[in-house]
């Protein structure tokens, strides 16, 4: 397989820069055995007694710092991960790469460290608490893609109605369409809830490097999957209903948390790839926004629905002029008839 077999033509004029009036407000494509264009106000419709709804509960920080180093040039700090109290992982983006040692001034006169390097992330010492600094200070980390610095309206858009654990630096973008009363709406027509927790980080935007997709790999993120949320996907197998993943991020949870086989709780580090082959083990249709081409994310979708179904879809929203990637429209996907 190679990536450009998961390309695409996307006018720039379909990119969603910024969300839709009301979260419930996008447009939602169906892609079963045929492509059915609805509202997302529509999903209660296409679910049924018993299934199970699961999502990721994750809470996106304030990951972007502007500053400038103690000798004067500017700086802008991505975190892309908390892994202390005052330490964390991040990308240094400066004219001239940061050096071991090297002080940046960062807003409310915060001071962070530059440590060593792995890759393109260094590690990063904060004078202060991390956590609520940067909640107070740092910015909401859009995606590159939107070509836009955060705005106000951004810390509650960019951000699930049920986020819950912070430690995320891209949202689970499935879930930014549900409201509360929308999740009111399913548990009313009988369809169940659960969640599993991981943390998205800066990686889900990067492009993969090698035209051979089993040459890439993908940047491992910290996940949880509880007994409760195993024992929900047990029931809703039980009673006959099905599991609908709400974004690919519960994909990459439910499926690491199956790899034995039978769902198992897991707390820990996923690098999980799934591509066109992938049994799966855990899901049986899935909530999805558009994805970029020739990502990660796009080759997962056709894994689950078929490459042939999924580029079709996509060719269909773009001549419908749906809206696309983290503010766009949504789909939902089923296996069909074939995969």
């Amino acid at each position: 397989m190679r990536i450009t077999d998961f390309d695409y033509t996307l006018p720039d004029e379909l990119i969603a820069r910024y969300p839709t009036a009301e979260r419930r407000a996008s447009r939602l494509l169906e892609v079963g055995d045929s492509l059915q264009d609805r509202q997302f106000a529509n999903l209660p419709l296409l679910l049924r007694e018993g299934d199970l709804l699961v999502f990721n509960d994750t809470r996106v920080i304030h990951a972007r710092l502007r500053g400038h180093k103690e000798t004067g040039g500017q700086c802008e700090v991505l975190i892309e991960r908390v892994q202390g109290e005052d330490t964390a992982i991040g990308q240094v983006r400066a004219s001239k790469t940061p050096k071991p040692g090297t002080r940046l001034v960062l807003p409310g006169n915060a001071i962070a460290v530059v440590g060593g390097r792995s890759g393109e992330f260094f590690t990063l010492t904060f004078s202060i608490p991390l956590l609520p600094y940067l909640e107070q200070f740092g910015e909401v980390p859009l995606p590159p893609y939107l070509n836009r610095s955060a705005e106000t309206a951004d810390d509650e858009r960019y951000q699930t109605v049920y986020a819950r654990d912070p430690g995320a630096v891209a949202a689970p973008t499935a879930g930014l369409h549900f409201d509360k009363a929308m999740l009111k709406e399913t548990l009313a027509v009988g369809v169940h809830h659960a969640f599993v927790t991981l943390h998205v980080g800066a990686g889900t935007f990067q492009a993969l490097r090698h035209e051979d997709i089993l040459a890439n790999r993908l940047h491992s993120e910290r996940l949880v999957v509880d007994e409760v949320c195993c024992d929900a996907v047990r029931q809703a197998r039980a009673r006959g209903g099905r599991v609908i993943a709400v974004g690919t991020t519960s994909v990459r949870a439910l499926e690491t948390a199956a790899a034995d086989g039978d769902i198992q709780t897991f707390a820990g580090e996923t690098d999980l790839f799934i591509l066109p082959g992938y049994k799966f083990r855990t899901i049986d249709a899935m909530v999805t926004n558009f994805h970029l081409p020739q990502s990660s994310l796009l080759m997962l979708v056709a894994a689950f629905a078929g490459t042939e179904r999924v580029l079709s879809a996509y060719d269909h929203a773009v001549s419908e002029q749906y809206r696309f990637f983290s503010y766009g429209d949504s789909m939902f996907l089923t296996p069909g008839s074939t995969q």
